[in-house]
């Protein structure tokens, strides 16, 4: 969850500069993927990062004559398939669609069965997104400023959901009561459907949704959105107030999702995913969709993506540790 201005042309231009011109590198593993690949997701489905991934997976299926089977594995906030995936062999038939919550884990479980950083291989950046502050039509909250005013005057009784701890709905939600200094209470989920389900429902007040799975749903009149939380506005919602101009200034973050693979993978195949990945992004009806969700196309090499996924760690722990986040589900 990087905290940072959005800018549409830095993004686009990452996806065209950063692919690794192919070599004989690729030559190394001529026949791959000759089966199914799976792409691990750490939510349950219908969530943003799973509809990322079946988008891009879908594409990847038709390029490379091999099914892209996604798969699933909710819980932990996303460690039980960071797990999985740091121990599964590393051939190039598993991969793992991440978000944030990789980098931050470490810092708000007692403890992780994995690391971050040497389990793991990045591949390619994905996209930036902001988060959308949303609530049920029908709630009484119109406003950021509403919603600060009503968790000062009942104090931990106004509650935001999530798709689970460490997720960047979850750290938006967190960053938000320590600049609003509103006391609201975080009630998580095993991922963004059933999370979304219970706001819908009414039986929790607000969310921090991930663009792709909140906007259909505002732009539907089932849900009102109070606010982005990046530092402007963005295009497919112009009528949406950042949270800093409506009410908490300087509140500003964004998230990201991006492709790993196990560690040990051999260069060759990062190498194939990585510019194949990227050359789906680059595909005009991957970013008209993408656009429509409101995901700003990336793109990067996998040194650009290791040396993201190390400033989110040193960014977001000793933020975390400040405020004093622990979980021990």
């Amino acid at each position: 969850m990087q905290s940072t201005t959005i800018d549409r042309r830095r993004f686009v231009a990452l996806t065209g500069a950063a692919a690794l011109a192919p070599g004989a590198a690729l030559a190394q593993a001529p026949s791959w993927p000759n089966r199914f690949v799976r792409l691990v997701v750490p939510f349950t489905p219908g969530g943003g990062i799973d509809t990322v991934s079946r988008i891009v997976g879908a594409r990847l299926s038709e390029m490379w004559g091999q099914q892209v089977v996604v798969e699933n594995k909710p819980g932990a906030g996303g460690n039980i398939a960071s797990d999985l995936v740091a121990r599964s062999d590393p051939d190039g038939y598993t991969m793992y669609i991440s978000a944030a919550g990789l980098a931050v884990n470490q810092f708000l479980f007692s403890s992780i069965n994995y690391d971050p950083v040497a389990d793991f291989a990045p591949v390619t950046l994905i996209c930036y997104f902001p988060n959308l502050l949303v609530v049920p039509a029908s709630s009484p909250l119109r406003t950021v400023g509403d919603l600060v005013a009503a968790a000062k005057a009942n104090p931990g009784k106004i509650n935001f959901g999530s798709p689970g701890y460490g997720s960047s709905p979850h750290m938006s939600g967190e960053l938000f009561k320590s600049m609003a200094k509103a006391d609201i209470t975080h009630v998580p989920y095993r991922g963004a459907s059933p999370a979304l389900a219970d706001l819908l429902a009414g039986r929790v007040d607000v969310m921090f949704s991930v663009m792709a799975s909140g906007l259909p749903l505002v732009q539907s009149g089932q849900l009102r959105a109070l606010g982005v939380t990046s530092a402007k506005r963005v295009d497919v919602a112009p009528d949406v107030p950042t949270i800093a101009e409506a009410g908490v200034p300087g509140y500003d973050t964004v998230s990201w999702f991006a492709f790993f693979v196990p560690a040990k993978t051999p260069p060759a195949i990062i190498t194939k995913v990585q510019k194949d990945t990227v050359a789906v992004l680059a595909e005009p009806a991957i970013r008209d969709r993408m656009d429509k969700l409101g995901l700003l196309i990336a793109g990067s090499s996998p040194d650009e993506m290791a040396a993201l996924l190390k400033a989110e760690i040193a960014k977001w722990g000793p933020v975390i540790k400040a405020a004093g986040i622990k979980v021990d589900p």
